[in-house]
């Protein structure tokens, strides 16, 4: 038996008309999208409102259409809010969901929303529009970690801590220092993201399905009502361009990159064989066997969770590598890598500015390891270039030094004038000035460099340009 009219009309496509059956069950589910791209739903009612005036406007709808698509269009929004909107996977996706309910609430001004634009520029302006968003929202909490890694460099300038090269005690640093280079991290990305937006902020409505339209559109107006830069200026690539989604995808493993960078250097420093810093207890798990364990679970999974934002960079790349122009099927799968990276990144980034205001450094053991491993030995190099020994030399004899201090047992800091004399004439008993960790940081006393006293400038001017 026949179903109603009523009900044959309600599962209609809206390109159904051309085809003599109905598409398969299988191949419904398995191209549908609205289970995870309603999530941009406000952006495409935001996206049709403008649309919709910009119709009316140029005399392609009536005013008293353009009034009920606006009316249906609130109510659409306000069910969504609610969460008594019925999403269906009859209606393909987010858009095709929200022309349905419009149309049952308003009627034949419904069916008319969709003059002059296809699901094709539709679908690339409602993410561009959201992406711009989490562009924005993301560049905010970048600024939250840097301003919480900021007071604790502000808290820790002076204090001393090694500074490594191949996780090899190198040179003195301090625990301040150490951190603004993550800041500097940080305001990269920042500053990539808003580059990244000015490629996103542009608007591809008016391409129709590839070629442009028909109808005497004003491209220009619905650009300024939506906040964009500018209009596309091909309808071909307008439509099948996904750069935007790529290049912040790269920004975003960039960023991940970064954090887990930190990951990795918080997971060792709290460690026993380092413990240079705790990790507040709600950052942590225990095991289920050892009940002495403590394990940063937090930097490990934002470590590993930094794969699966580069894994979606590359999925985006493989998409679009051999695709043809213009619009394609495949596009729709540019959306759950884009959505992931946002979500993973947001969260990394969450987690890390609330991880790194609890950090809490351990001065004895930033002491002790610092201690270890010769680490002023450049600086007793330096003493020596300043009494006039040739760089080349001054290397070898503190090479020498070291080797003197290894027999010893000693750190070279430790061995005795006259032991020091014997590798260069030019060791006074000044020597030990420059062989103290707090003498090694002080001295580094330029612009970069991590004395105490440029570690605070360096904040000052980060916090001026974070504003």
């Amino acid at each position: 038996m026949a179903a109603p009219a009523s009900k044959q009309k309600k599962k209609a496509k809206a390109w159904s008309g051309r085809f003599g059956e109905p598409v398969d069950a299988l191949v419904q589910r398995f191209t549908a999208s609205v289970s995870f791209d309603q999530r941009l739903a406000m952006h495409d009612i935001t996206g049709s409102l403008a649309h919709a005036r910009m119709l009316a406007a140029c005399g392609v709808i009536r005013r008293r259409d353009l009034a009920a698509i606006e009316s249906g269009l609130a109510k659409v929004r306000a069910e969504i809010r609610a969460g008594k909107f019925a999403w269906s996977i009859e209606d393909e996706d987010v858009h095709s969901s929200i022309e349905r309910r419009l149309t049952e609430i308003a009627g034949s001004p419904g069916k008319r929303l969709h003059t002059a634009r296809s699901r094709n520029d539709q679908v690339a302006t409602d993410v561009r529009l959201w992406l711009r968003d989490e562009i924005d929202a993301i560049v905010k909490k970048l600024s939250a970690l840097e301003d919480a890694l900021l007071s604790q460099a502000a808290r820790h300038a002076a204090l001393v801590m090694p500074g490594f090269t191949h996780l090899q005690v190198a040179q003195p640093v301090t625990f301040g220092h150490h951190l603004l280079a993550y800041v500097a991290m940080f305001e990269r990305d920042r500053a990539r993201l808003a580059d990244c937006r000015k490629r996103v902020n542009v608007l591809p409505l008016g391409a129709a399905a590839l070629a442009g339209t028909t109808f005497p559109i004003d491209r220009a107006r619905v650009a300024r009502e939506l906040g964009f830069d500018g209009v596309a200026e091909n309808s071909l690539d307008a439509v099948s361009d996904r750069d935007f989604a790529i290049e912040f995808t790269a920004c975003a493993a960039v960023a991940m990159m970064h954090l887990s960078r930190f990951a990795e250097e918080l997971i060792l420093w709290m460690s026993a064989r380092y413990g240079f810093v705790k990790i507040p207890d709600r950052f942590c798990t225990g095991s289920s066997i050892m009940p002495q364990k403590k394990n940063p679970d937090v930097p490990e999974l934002v470590r590993g969770k930094s794969g699966r934002v580069f894994g979606h960079l590359v999925a985006l790349l493989v998409l679009m590598k051999g695709q043809p122009l213009a619009y394609n099927k495949d596009n729709q799968e540019d959306k759950e890598p884009l959505f992931d990276a946002v979500d993973t990144l947001k969260d990394s980034l969450d987690a890390f500015t609330a991880l790194a205001a609890g950090l809490q450094p351990q001065p004895k053991a930033m002491r002790a390891a610092a201690l270890e491993g010769h680490a002023t030995a450049t600086d007793l190099a330096d003493y020596l270039v300043r009494k006039g020994v040739p760089f080349r030399d001054a290397h070898e004899a503190v090479a020498r030094a070291v080797r003197a201090a290894e027999a010893a047992g000693c750190d070279l800091s430790e061995l005795p004038l006259k032991t020091l004399k014997r590798f260069s004439f030019a060791v006074g008993a000044d020597v030990f000035k420059s062989l103290t960790l707090e003498g090694s940081v002080a001295s580094r006393d330029h612009v970069g460099g991590t004395a105490p006293a440029q570690v605070r400038a360096a904040i000052k001017r980060a916090r001026k340009r974070a504003r």
